[in-house]
């Protein structure tokens, strides 16, 4: 039986490089296209010779394919994509262009008006463990950004069960590849080692997008969302803290972070990429991998919930994800080539 055939646009990024390495390693798909204009007619083996395993050239442009990520800088990616869409190409969008519903929305966070607005109500957001059945029917997945896959799966269990209050503050942590491969002065090595810094404290772009899964999933009132995201001196991982109101009278039993506890083990009981952990989790932890480590806890002084989570931005935050959406696009085996453990140390 011939294998579903994949391509990559814009090998060249951390997270299309990302892809390359997972799909090399997939044995029911067959990577055959990979483009990049910056290295095109280069071989992806001398370009990144940590991909010695993978004898393709770096194209212009895509060759022909079943389905394609597209790891273009959003307005870039929603253009490349739309003819392939029209060929009945399924496409995986790792760029904002498609996530936000609103094009109003779009227009605020991005500054500029989206390419195809009449595909917004096509895409499907891509968290797995919350639209799997949607993703399998779609032809166009919008795979969601690293911030908004850890917090959203930290917050889905308690937004689902009406057991908090609408104001949530997210503090979360990011490794400098979340920042992408240009050449940045902030993302320069003597800049970022030995320095943490908050950073867009008057709205990231992944704000919108949190707020949107969050306000889907919660049936009371809409949630109000502070989100702070800080750059740290390592160069993947991501950690988000969240912190809420807890609802007390909502939660069953005397003993609130027992309740918590099973709560989430029961929301993720068959998911095999969400693990409810009994101690922090560290970024270490996920590393490399597709796993999400989760821990929810309360603090009785405050009436505090308080729930960590913890992704590889490169992994889960990003290519990881793709791969899982793929395969359920495709028909496959959703864990296909996404079982490896965690990096240590």
């Amino acid at each position: 039986m011939t294998k579903p055939r994949i391509g990559i646009i814009n090998v060249t990024g951390y997270v299309g490089i990302e892809l390359a390495r997972l799909l090399s390693q997939h044995p029911d798909v067959e990577l055959v296209s990979v483009t990049g204009r910056s290295a095109a007619g280069q071989k992806l083996r001398q370009a990144f010779p940590h991909l010695s395993n993978i004898d393709l050239t770096i194209e212009a442009k895509l060759g022909d394919v079943d389905l394609a990520f597209s790891a273009m800088p959003h307005q870039e990616s929603a253009r490349e994509v739309i003819p392939l869409l029209n060929c009945g190409i399924k496409i995986i969008d790792m760029s904002a262009d498609f996530r936000l519903k609103d094009v109003g929305e779009y227009q605020r966070w991005y500054g500029a008006a989206h390419p195809a607005p009449h595909l917004l109500n096509q895409a499907v957001y891509g968290i797995p463990e919350l639209q799997r059945n949607k993703i399998a029917e779609a032809q166009l997945v919008a795979n969601p950004g690293c911030y908004p896959t850890c917090s959203i799966l930290a917050l889905a269990p308690a937004l689902t069960a009406g057991i908090i209050g609408p104001d949530i503050i997210i503090d979360a942590k990011s490794g400098v590849s979340g920042a992408g491969r240009s050449l940045k002065l902030g993302s320069l090595f003597s800049e970022v080692d030995e320095d943490v810094t908050a950073y867009s404290l008057d709205g990231h772009r992944h704000l919108p997008e949190i707020q949107q899964e969050a306000s889907a999933l919660c049936s009371g009132e809409t949630p109000k969302i502070t989100f702070v995201p800080h750059l740290m001196p390592m160069t993947r991982g991501m950690l988000s803290a969240c912190y809420v109101n807890l609802v007390l009278e909502k939660l069953p039993g005397k003993n609130p972070q027992e309740a918590l506890h099973r709560l989430y083990e029961d929301y993720y009981a068959d998911e095999t990429f969400v693990k409810i952990v009994d101690a922090p989790p560290h970024t270490k932890h996920t590393l490399g991998s597709n796993y999400c480590h989760i821990y929810p806890t309360w603090d009785p002084r405050t009436g505090h919930f308080i729930v960590i989570s913890c992704i590889d931005n490169l992994g889960k935050g990003a290519a990881g994800q793709g791969i899982q959406n793929m395969n359920l696009m495709l028909g496959l085996p959703e864990t296909t080539a996404l079982m490896a453990p965690a990096i240590f140390p």
